[in-house]
């Protein structure tokens, strides 16, 4: 029997109309739809974007669990049990379509399985289909150009390490930080005593039903969703 597929699908930052036209048609082919879910059994982001276009009673709906723990042992267990759950599908020569937010290659679970995925099961074939990411998405709700001409952009996770965090921002035009739930205040500190405050912008589920485009002075303190990011334009 020849071995299904394993489908990263990128479905976009939000809004179900941002997914392409590429993902859509793998969703509608894959007989397996596997998602993130949560421990308390609630739907996932991605998998909120993608329901409207799937019925479940057509599917096979694969829940997968990765506890959000740095616990090396808990992690090792639960994202091989994933590996296997979504196995024990391809090797009956059904396609599995993974997904999720952004895009399957930036800063997504998607990765972390791919890779687990080649090291236990090497003869699965694997495919991605791209997405647009939050940052695509966030700039143009925005209305702010990221980038022209031969301006320098950067895209990291925002740390607590406020010199490397000064460095990114004097050496390049704009900045996209994801992750930046964790250090708001400290970051708005730096960009205050830099004077480029007002050149920030924050966005939370940006195109989605939840969508929160932050005012500046309401961030201090905020209590932000991990699904949040901000965008430095100098």
């Amino acid at each position: 029997m020849k071995m299904g597929t394993l489908f990263g699908l990128g479905v976009g930052p939000g809004d179900p109309e941002l997914i392409t036209v590429k993902a859509f048609r793998r969703l509608q082919e894959s007989p397996v739809i596997a998602y993130p879910k949560k421990l308390k059994g609630s739907k996932s982001y991605a998998h909120r974007i993608v329901e409207v276009y799937i019925n479940p009673a057509e599917k096979e709906m694969l829940g997968l669990v990765f506890p959000m723990t740095k616990d090396e042992n808990t992690l090792r267990a639960e994202w091989t049990k994933s590996v296997e759950a979504i196995y024990s599908y391809l090797v009956q020569g059904k396609d599995v379509a993974f997904v999720t937010e952004g895009d399957p290659m930036l800063f997504s679970t998607f990765i972390h399985l791919m890779n687990l995925m080649k090291s236990m099961y090497p003869d699965v074939p694997i495919e991605t289909v791209a997405g647009i990411s939050s940052f695509n998405g966030s700039v143009n709700r925005l209305g702010i150009a990221l980038a022209d001409g031969d301006d320098h952009v950067a895209m990291i996770p925002a740390t607590e390490d406020m010199e490397e965090m000064r460095r990114v921002i004097e050496n390049h035009d704009a900045i996209v930080f994801i992750k930046v739930a964790k250090v708001i205040d400290v970051i708005l500190d730096l960009l205050e005593e830099m004077n480029l405050l007002e050149k920030a912008h924050v966005v939370t589920k940006v195109t989605s039903d939840e969508e929160v485009i932050w005012k500046i002075d309401e961030l201090r303190g905020a209590d932000l969703n991990y699904l949040s990011c901000m965008v430095v334009r100098k």
